[in-house]
């Protein structure tokens, strides 16, 4: 992300960068039918994924029957996040995936002819396949197979805008190719030797090393380089971190499933007009906004990328830098879709995903949104589930009101009670009073400024000798 992502602004209503960010997003669409395919399928791992026509499989390993549904059909929605088209789905019920085909050679065939008969030229599967599993499923169903992982490091490659996601993404997606390797076809053993090496000539020719070997050697160099690049955008954001912590400022983040309504309870609470759609993953680079308490205290407010069933581990690796921000935040605010068929379920990958990145230790309140979408019923189990929840629509403001109230409380207050008398000269003071502490009183008199207030350690020192005798 650039460095002006983090650069906090004041909760005022400005232009909705968002409506341009998402006119951007949707004047380039995929279309339909138009697939220049190779036929060569061993060549897809060298090309930008490009889905179009694609069939759906899973493999029901564990939990209810749906579970299992509520999961593929999550699977097609990031189909379509990612600009296809789904024609069919099926699920298969086995103890494990099949080390082989991952679903076994008979049902193999069996989608073989479901994905001729339908005239998809892609499968995607609901896991990860090992290398193999990818490379012998192609070879039976004779068409691209994409598992989930690559399916969603797709979408994050289309929707990154900022150089640090950009670069995020992109090291995601190569830690994810780096042992799913295959070349060209027979390019596999072709080997580097005479002017195919760099015109070396003669001396220069021998075992030489083979075009796979020379692609790794480039992806390990290309990742180096990504790694270095973000440790040093990680420098600068965490300069601008430490200004908040050094003026105590305290930190609210909003994190939580896809398409929970993040960015649009963002907007709803500091009219940041950050890009709203309804999609999977829509926005990715985390924005901060500076708020107030009603009582004046200043915090700031951070939208962090969403969580989703089975994040790929190399997305958590390459985005820990910027999910640093959840794991350092006063609050977070957990943003759960009420009107989810399965919200329990985004709860715990939500909750996984923390544990992940170590931020089990901040308090963590949870705040269901979209309820004028979610059934009666619904919510009133919601409730008794999480009794201690909030509940509120970013589209209607309902709920809004009372999440601001919360969110006040929750925030840590100042903890030295002062009782100062301030000089008019000392004007500094007083603003920094007012925008680092909780005034409790103000009282204007022909000697200066009179605030009771409660303030940090380091500004109670500071206003010392300016304490009212008792």
């Amino acid at each position: 992300m650039t460095d002006t992502d983090y650069d906090y602004r004041d909760d005022t209503p400005g232009d909705a960068t968002g409506d341009y960010d998402l006119e951007e997003r949707q004047a380039l669409r995929r279309v339909v039918g138009l697939s220049t395919e190779l036929q060569d399928v061993t060549e897809v791992e060298y090309r930008q994924l490009r889905l179009e026509r694609v069939v759906l499989v899973g493999v029901w390993t564990g939990g209810t029957q749906a579970e299992a549904e509520n999961s593929l059909a999550e699977l097609a929605r990031l189909a379509e996040t990612a600009g296809s088209e789904v024609l069919d789905a099926l699920i298969q019920r086995r103890s494990k995936p099949d080390p082989a085909t991952y679903i076994g050679s008979g049902k193999a065939k069996d989608l073989r002819d479901i994905v001729h008969a339908v005239g998809a030229d892609t499968v995607i599967c609901d896991g990860e396949l090992a290398p193999g599993q990818l490379r012998q499923l192609e070879e039976v169903v004779k068409v691209k197979v994409v598992d989930r992982t690559a399916l969603i490091l797709d979408i994050f490659a289309q929707h990154a805008s900022s150089k640090e996601g950009k670069a995020q993404v992109e090291l995601a997606q190569l830690q994810y190719l780096m042992p799913r390797l295959r070349g060209w076809g027979d390019s596999l053993s072709r080997q580097v030797g005479g002017r195919a090496a760099n015109g070396v000539g003669i001396g220069g020719r021998g075992p030489g090393e083979t075009k796979i070997e020379i692609d790794r050697r480039r992806i390990n160099s290309r990742m180096a380089k990504l790694r270095r690049e973000i440790a040093g955008m990680k420098t600068a954001r965490d300069v601008k971190r430490s200004r908040r912590v050094s003026h105590r400022v305290p930190s609210v983040v909003l994190a939580g499933y896809t398409n929970a309504g993040k960015s649009s309870l963002l907007n709803r609470l500091t009219d940041a007009g950050v890009l709203v759609e309804n999609a999977l993953f829509a926005t990715l680079d985390p924005t901060v906004r500076r708020s107030h308490t009603a009582d004046g205290r200043e915090f700031t407010l951070a939208d962090t990328v969403g969580f989703v069933r089975h994040l790929p581990t190399q997305l958590i690796e390459a985005f820990r830098s910027t999910l640093e921000e959840v794991a350092e935040a006063d609050l977070i605010l957990h943003v759960v879709d009420a009107s989810d068929a399965d919200p329990e379920a985004q709860i715990s990958a939500v909750r996984a995903v923390l544990i992940d990145i170590e931020a089990t230790h901040v308090l963590e309140r949870l705040v269901f949104n979209k309820i004028d979408a979610a059934e009666p019923d619904t919510l009133m189990r919601l409730r008794g589930l999480a009794p201690d929840a909030l509940f509120v629509s970013a589209r209607t403001g309902e709920g809004i009101a009372e999440l601001r109230s919360i969110v006040d409380a929750l925030l840590p207050r100042p903890d030295v009670e002062v009782d100062v008398l301030v000089p008019y000269n000392r004007g500094d003071l007083v603003a920094r009073m007012h925008q680092d502490a909780e005034v409790l009183s103000t009282e204007h008199t022909p000697e200066g400024t009179r605030l009771h207030a409660r303030v940090d350690a380091g500004l109670a020192a500071t206003l010392g000798t300016f304490a009212v005798p008792a």
